[in-house]
């Protein structure tokens, strides 16, 4: 265990040389290809996802697993939020994901342009129905295009072995988008949550789908209880 910690750390140190670095000609790339070519800019934003596993698995020494994996349009995805992992994850786990995110990441030079051209819908906490309505119209648009939604219903990252309510939001997109939701759980924190990575296995597990047009005490408990299947 001693020498596991002690050996983290330059592996901790060379991912984020790696993966960082690597990440500045992601952006750059995606930035060029933004407004010339829509294939070629989702390929880049695909990549930086694919780069980022890539340098997961052969530096730190974490492997992903998938427990009945479930890909498919017009579903709400709910996903358990532990560490920056699955973020980033996200565009090479799914195809051409809808997510929405907190507006700050917005404000990231370079990112922040790339990623709403992408498909990051922003979400700022403290606006009222006006800017509800924009960000839903948006997202309706989106998923026309048959790409999976997904929404972390924490709002924010919560430790492993803890558990927060869901943010209120979450039960009002379920309400007026009226899609299915299927919840999905991840165990990242332990491994990623941390200065020092540690290698081992980063598991998604997928649960059953379930119906639009829940009420919101029912859907909230089904959601809390299936995306925190790993939270032990």
């Amino acid at each position: 265990m001693i020498l596991r910690n002690l050996l983290s750390i330059p592996r901790s140190l060379l991912f984020y040389a790696a993966f960082y670095g690597g990440s500045v000609f992601f952006v750059l790339g995606s930035l060029a290809l933004m407004a010339l070519w829509r294939d070629g800019f989702r390929a880049v934003v695909r990549g930086w996802g694919g780069w980022h596993r890539l340098c997961a698995r052969v530096l730190l020494g974490i492997r992903v697993e998938l427990e009945n994996p479930v890909f498919k349009p017009g579903v709400l995805y709910a996903i358990r939020h532990e560490a920056f992992f699955e973020a980033i994850d996200l565009p090479w786990l799914f195809r051409l994901p809808v997510v929405f995110a907190k507006a700050e990441l917005m404000s990231i030079p370079g990112w922040g342009l790339a990623g709403r051209n992408y498909g990051l819908i922003s979400v700022e906490r403290e606006a009222g129905a006006r800017a509800l309505r924009t960000m839903l119209t948006e997202a309706r648009r989106l998923i026309a295009e048959g790409r999976p939604l997904i929404i972390f219903p924490e709002g924010t990252r919560v430790p492993h072995g803890q558990r927060r309510a869901l943010q209120a939001g979450f039960a009002g997109i379920y309400k007026l988008l009226g899609l299915p939701v299927i919840p999905v759980a991840v165990d990242s924190g332990p491994l990623y949550h941390r200065t020092w990575k540690q290698p081992g296995i980063i598991r998604y597990r997928f649960a059953e789908e379930i119906p639009p047009g829940l009420k919101r005490e029912e859907i909230e408990a089904r959601v809390e209880a299936a995306i925190n299947a790993l939270n032990a």
